[in-house]
């Protein structure tokens, strides 16, 4: 076994960083944008009379980022080369989420919008995958330069978790489809030029198979976005849609007819093993973070650092993130080798626990600064509350516990995933 990145991989990180301190740094410091990211980050980032949504300033700031990454060749880094990339692997993606988030709260990575001069774009992997090739030539370019976006239309307002029991429909009608129902949290949709929407076409509630994938224009009649949904970390762009009697054509399915919840799978396999990257990358952070104040920081004549309640609960945290990390690259080397399903279980067990060690050592962080942590003058709050939110999404962390124990007690077959 080889346990050493590969030395073109070491040697981008060296490259990414000389690139945020050229280019992106001073994005932040200009004009003022640093209001993103110090005390006054929520307020400037949000417009608190549209809705919650994204400030103009604020989205401009980061498509600038994007456009200077972007043209230093670093953006599409997970692309294939005939799309400007580098064909990158999910073990360069994670190792470079990780160190991404590692840098601590910035320009060149805030996920509170998915945003990194790398992109996470999973909606290109999807459509290279997945796409007809009427699809590709409509969407890969804009994808590739995220100039063009479509968002998800996966959770419902009364089914989450339980995806395959979906209320929205679909029915045919002669060559186009009739498209009724609603769907929640379908994040970025205010800026998407389609919902990637799921619907139920055949099969009973419950079933893997009879669910399918369209690719529906945010402006098509029936199509309505009713409200945005305010969350525990502003701004908010997650929006709860209606769709009512909305028409579209057989060319608008994504994939196979019956067969969109292994798009779904696809998805969330990519996207799950990235955000445990990223959460295990703002988890150091929080750490390392706390080491070095504790060792500035003397009450009573002496460094808080000498004190062993300062330093046990830190030292299990990294310890965590250590083992953590040996799991995470294992993993998407697996996927690398194996393919994306070849390691399901453990792209589980990657996400709740990484999510979870963020929350906690984020939540460590605040008690070893003190009140300074507690506020927004530190980044802590903030890295709290996004990651708080991914121990929810994409699959809250008991169901991932549970996908684990079903492959652990022999309820799931390992080389059958649900509906693929």
């Amino acid at each position: 076994m080889d346990f050493e990145l590969p030395e073109d991989l070491a040697g981008y990180l060296t490259e990414l960083d000389a690139f945020i301190e050229a280019e992106i740094v001073p994005l932040e410091q200009q004009a003022d944008n640093i209001r993103f990211f110090d005390h006054r980050r929520e307020d400037a980032r949000t417009d608190w009379d549209r809705g919650g949504l994204p400030t103009a300033e604020w989205e401009r700031v980061l498509a600038e980022a994007r456009r200077r990454a972007d043209a230093a060749g670093h953006y599409r880094y997970a692309f294939p080369r005939e799309f400007g990339g580098r064909d990158g692997t999910n073990l360069g993606m994670a190792v470079i989420r990780e160190h991404l988030a590692g840098r601590g709260l910035g320009l060149h990575c805030d996920l509170q919008n998915e945003h990194a001069i790398v992109a996470n774009n999973v909606g290109l992997l999807l459509m290279l995958e997945y796409g007809t090739p009427a699809q590709r030539a409509q969407w890969v370019d804009g994808l590739a330069a995220g100039t063009k976006f479509f968002a998800f239309g996966i959770t419902e307002p009364e089914h989450g978790s339980d995806a395959t029991h979906m209320a929205t429909t679909a029915v045919r009608a002669g060559e186009d489809w009739i498209i009724n129902g609603a769907k929640t949290w379908n994040t970025g949709v205010h800026i998407a030029d389609a919902d990637l929407i799921f619907a139920r076409t055949a099969g009973r509630p419950g079933d893997g198979h009879g669910i399918t994938a369209f690719l529906v224009p945010t402006d098509a009649p029936g199509f309505r976005i009713e409200e945005y949904l305010w969350t525990f970390n502003m701004p908010t762009d997650h929006a709860r849609i209606s769709l009512t009697e909305v028409r579209v054509p057989s060319s608008a399915i994504f994939g196979q007819e019956g067969l969109g919840l292994g798009v779904v799978q696809h998805f969330f396999n990519e996207n799950r093993i990235r955000q445990a990257a990223s959460s295990l990358g703002a988890a150091q952070y929080c750490i390392d973070q706390s080491v070095a104040y504790a060792k500035e920081r003397k009450p009573f004549g002496k460094p808080l650092a000498v004190n062993q309640a300062v330093q046990f609960p830190l030292v299990e945290l990294h310890t965590q993130c250590e083992m953590l990390r040996a799991l995470v690259h294992k993993t998407a080397w697996s996927m690398d080798t194996y393919g994306t399903f070849a390691a399901s279980e453990q792209v589980s067990m990657c996400n709740y626990w990484a999510n979870r060690l963020c929350c906690e050592a984020a939540d460590r962080a605040m008690q070893v600064h003190g009140g300074l942590g507690y506020s927004r003058h530190k980044p802590f709050e903030h890295i709290y509350r996004h990651h708080r939110r991914y121990r929810i999404t994409e699959g809250a962390e008991e169901i991932q516990m549970r996908r684990v124990a079903g492959y652990l007690f022999g309820f799931m077959d390992r080389t059958a995933v649900k509906g693929v």
